[in-house]
């Protein structure tokens, strides 16, 4: 009897919330993580008129966790990293950050990017059991034949080909049908390129918007990078970003901007 008693113990405990990590937030919490910095001595390429030609820029490249009463959302996954870091690395890895809350990469239900660019999909692959939100498009262009011949790169994500997907097939995407968690389609920068909105119950909406802009001052002079795949598309997303901001009434976050980044409650603090 002790034993069947101590058997039906240990199984409750594997199958159970013991391991489960922690419980879900009664609503819904925004945690920004960074995941490295970017530092360029000529911002050239991140306006077409030569704006920044000549001048340097520093950036940062955050990842962002969404904790949902339903579920837990990892948007944007930063620049490539280690799974062992050197002992001197600036920052943890994003997993490693994710443990101070209890979390593994397998407790996130969601993925989503803004984009596949290598400063917004690195640790991706990290993820892939995980259901992935992804314009077709954006799908698309980050398994092209161009993508995979830059092997690094790709295996930072590749895991992905096969994970489970969702595609984002209409202007909006509501990820857990209640609309505080709505993705955006806004072309231009990528095929497929995303913004993300997060409705919170103290701090209000809060607009994620990826690479819209990628400095302070793109914003008001409505600056086009010269790598983006459409300017004309890039423009109207912009309008379309702008509108929804004025609409929502939503504090914008230039997700490279240094400034915006370290406005939000330092990890593993959230904004609520």
């Amino acid at each position: 009897m002790l034993r069947l008693f101590a058997a039906a113990a240990v199984s409750a405990l594997i199958s159970g919330s013991a391991l489960a990590g922690p419980a879900a937030p009664k609503s819904v919490e925004l945690y920004a993580i960074e995941c490295g910095r970017l530092t360029m001595p000529n911002a050239d390429g991140f306006a077409d008129d030569g704006s920044y030609k000549d001048k340097p820029a520093k950036m940062v490249v955050p990842c962002y966790l969404i904790r949902h009463p339903k579920g837990d959302l990892i948007w944007d996954t930063g620049l490539p990293q280690a799974d062992k870091p050197a002992p001197n690395a600036a920052v943890p890895t994003l997993v490693d950050q994710l443990k101070q809350l209890g979390l593994t990469p397998a407790d996130i239900e969601y993925l989503s990017i803004s984009h596949s660019h290598f400063d917004h999909i690195g640790n991706a692959g990290k993820f892939a059991s995980a259901t992935w939100i992804v314009d077709p498009k954006e799908k698309a262009y980050a398994f092209s034949e161009g993508a995979r011949k830059n092997a690094a790169q790709f295996a930072t994500y590749s895991a992905l080909e096969t994970s489970k997907t969702k595609l984002i097939e209409q202007p909006t995407f509501d990820v857990f049908g209640d609309k505080t968690v709505v993705i955006y389609q806004a072309p231009g920068h990528t095929p497929g390129h995303t913004v993300l909105l997060v409705r919170l119950k103290q701090a209000g909406p809060v607009l994620l918007t990826g690479d819209m802009w990628h400095i302070a001052e793109s914003r008001p002079n409505r600056r086009v990078p010269r790598f983006n795949f459409n300017r004309e598309q890039t423009l109207k997303s912009m309008d379309l970003v702008e509108a929804l901001a004025k609409e929502t009434k939503a504090r914008v976050v230039l997700e490279h901007v240094p400034e915006d980044f370290d406005t939000l409650p330092k990890f593993p603090a959230a904004l609520k």
